[in-house]
């Protein structure tokens, strides 16, 4: 099953819960409010479903996995406001045709364990968690409550970069956000997901996107500065979002081909997985992401 883990596509209850907000994060239209009186276009042809099943079907793609992102601070609204967002979410992206399976969203000010255990059962494929939330000095403390519900379940965790705050205020050149705060989120998660995260969690499934800000990269670092690197974690993935060749084929070095999955990022980046020829294009389009899913797949209504 060729897969592609991360995508983004807003079903049709999840737009309108971010009209129907007064403040940020929250759309006009198609304007995209955040926090901090920032704005951004939506492009309407991006929300599209039909027009995306079709992109999909022209990339060769069995399986889309699609989030709301992270970035965009959702999960750390109040309780009630969280919960209302991810049930709208869930709905529109349960109802999306094929090949579109939804990652679920919680929020982290009070986790909520029942509701990310009735969001699996209905079908969520696992759970998208900010790595900035998880890189907190007590994030995985915080997050503990839905990681037991993913262990138990059997499915998966995707770490996906959370909001950029001031750091992509205006002034900025519009790819700064993705390329520093984004990326140093995602290089702290990862080395806080090995500091202990694993340890309490040694059987769940967890996949970085973005290739974890490069964080594999750094391991000779670690280790020339005290740390005890061991093994390559055979249940920590990587995804390829935004990366080419290079960087792709530097983290396999690093990680080896198994554990190296595509994501594409739609809309906001193109879909090619990196040419690193066709052993490895089956890997990381087809062979990875089902080890990662398929002991949760099997289980999910459809």
């Amino acid at each position: 099953m060729s897969t592609d883990l991360h995508q983004h596509l807003w079903p049709a209850p999840f737009l309108e819960a971010l009209r129907e907000r007064r403040s940020g994060p929250r759309l006009d239209g198609w304007d995209l409010h955040l926090p901090g009186e920032r704005v951004h276009a939506i492009d309407p042809a991006d929300h599209e479903p039909e027009a995306r099943a079709a992109l999909a079907a022209e990339d060769g793609d069995d399986l889309v996995c699609v989030t709301p992102s992270a970035a965009l601070g959702l999960d750390r609204l109040s309780p009630a406001q969280s919960a209302e967002l991810a049930e709208a979410w869930l709905d529109g992206a349960l109802a999306l045709p094929e090949p579109f399976r939804p990652w679920a969203m919680a929020g982290i000010q009070e986790p909520d364990p029942a509701a990310l255990r009735d969001a699996l059962d209905r079908g969520a494929i696992g759970l998208e968690v900010a790595a900035d939330a998880l890189a907190a000095p007590d994030g995985l403390d915080r997050l503990a409550p839905l990681l037991h519900v993913l262990d138990d379940a059997r499915a998966p965790l995707l770490v996906h970069p959370g909001p950029a705050h001031g750091e992509d205020a205006a002034g900025l050149p519009s790819w700064w956000a993705p390329v520093v705060p984004y990326v140093a989120q995602l290089h702290a998660a990862w080395w806080a997901w090995a500091d202990g995260a694993r340890d309490r969690f040694p059987a769940l499934p967890v996949c970085f996107a973005a290739l974890a800000g490069l964080g594999p990269l750094h391991g000779e670092r670690h280790r020339a500065r005290g740390g005890d690197g061991g093994a390559v974690d055979p249940l920590t993935f990587v995804e390829t979002s935004s990366y080419g060749v290079v960087a792709t084929d530097a983290v396999i070095r690093v990680l080896g081909i198994d554990v190296v999955c595509h994501g594409s990022d739609r809309p906001y980046a193109r879909s090619a997985p990196p040419a690193l020829g066709e052993a490895a294009l089956a890997a990381i389009r087809t062979r990875n992401p089902e080890r990662l899913l398929d002991r949760h797949l099997e289980e999910v209504p459809r």
